[in-house]
């Protein structure tokens, strides 16, 4: 269900980006908003809508529904990584009073004066 919803998606978003730059650029009309000759023609005064700027609407709402039906379904799965990544399991293991020292550190005890400098090899 989820592949064949990301499939629609891609192809709509394919098809809309075809759809507008098919379409007749519009910044002539832009121009006139800073001293042009007619400046209602940037946000009133718009002819009828054309067959291509209907078919641009009907595909942005259907980009915009499949963006919001992959959202939801996205978010009731459960997280990929958490299946791709194992859990830690820790081990417990009993100390019998020995804990490891690491090799070349000693430890001081209260009262024993610090070690002097090993000499260079």
């Amino acid at each position: 269900m989820t592949t064949l919803l990301i499939i629609i998606h891609v192809l709509i978003s394919l098809f809309l980006i075809a759809v507008v730059l098919i379409q007749g650029g519009k910044g002539a009309e832009l121009g006139s908003a800073f001293g042009g000759g007619s400046s209602h023609t940037l946000f009133g005064a718009r002819g009828a809508a054309t067959v291509l700027s209907k078919i641009t609407t009907i595909a942005a709402i259907l980009f915009m529904v499949t963006s919001l039906i992959l959202t939801i379904i996205s978010v009731r799965q459960p997280s990929v990584v958490r299946s791709v990544i194992p859990e830690e399991r820790t081990e417990k293991v009993p100390s019998k009073g020995v804990k490891p020292v690491p090799e070349g550190v000693k430890p001081v005890t209260p009262g024993q004066a610090a070690p002097e400098k090993p000499a260079k090899k």
